[in-house]
């Protein structure tokens, strides 16, 4: 009777000890686990959110017509804020969701402004048509900004906002307008009148350069006949 007790004393003894060993070699691998999946960006930090606004309508409201291809065609006034220190220039797209164009990855771009320069925070309303645009705000150093990149625009439509349509027999589209916030200057040159091309070239120069981002959608359908 002894030797059973001993034997199964023996024995829960060495299943606690596992147990505690399975435990502690746990509680060693969490935070190298934490380690490689925390940081993001690989060093760089995360991408940081900035906030987009217009003063011609709010996120999610209604487009006037005044900014639409029925009304006068001019682009909205843009502020933004909460940009890092490192931005060197921005890009803006405006996007219509809703207008999927190709093979269905893309969609129809009403304008696209890059090589804006880091000491810009706003764009005024109703800028001019034309490949190049100057900026208010920007260095008096450079036609195109710090860096030496010059400001381009386009379109579908060419190198000029590009209010939106959608039909009034339809529900309302999302016209995204999207502000990436970059460490660098692209100085990438339109592709003629070509928006695909000239869209994927800006976008393939501003990998691992986007430090932050702010995005504002508006809403839009033409008014009934």
């Amino acid at each position: 009777m002894t030797r059973t007790v001993t034997v199964v004393t023996r024995g829960v003894v060495a299943l606690t000890a596992l147990v505690l060993s399975a435990a502690t070699s746990l509680q060693g691998q969490a935070p190298a686990a934490a380690a490689r999946s925390g940081g993001g960006g690989g060093g760089r930090g995360a991408i940081r959110i900035m906030t987009l606004t217009s003063s011609a309508f709010r996120d999610g409201g209604m487009i006037p017509e005044k900014h639409a291809q029925a009304g006068r065609d001019v682009s909205p006034a843009l502020t933004w804020s909460g940009q890092p220190d490192s931005v060197v220039s921005y890009v803006l797209l405006v996007h219509d969701a809703d207008a999927v164009t190709g093979d269905g990855t893309t969609d129809t771009m009403h304008w696209m402004v890059w090589g804006i320069p880091g000491s810009v925070t706003a764009l005024p309303e109703g800028l001019p048509q034309g490949t190049t645009l100057t900026i208010p705000g920007m260095p008096a150093t450079a036609s195109g900004g710090r860096g030496g990149a010059t400001v381009r625009q386009l379109s579908v439509s060419g190198p000029y906002y590009r209010g939106p349509a959608a039909p009034s027999t339809g529900p309302a589209h999302h016209y995204v307008f999207e502000l990436y916030a970059l460490d660098i200057n692209i100085n990438v040159q339109a592709a003629g009148q070509q928006t695909l091309p000239t869209r994927e070239s800006v976008m393939d120069a501003m990998k691992t350069h986007v430090r932050a981002k702010g995005t504002l959608v508006g809403l839009y359908r033409r008014p009934a006949p």
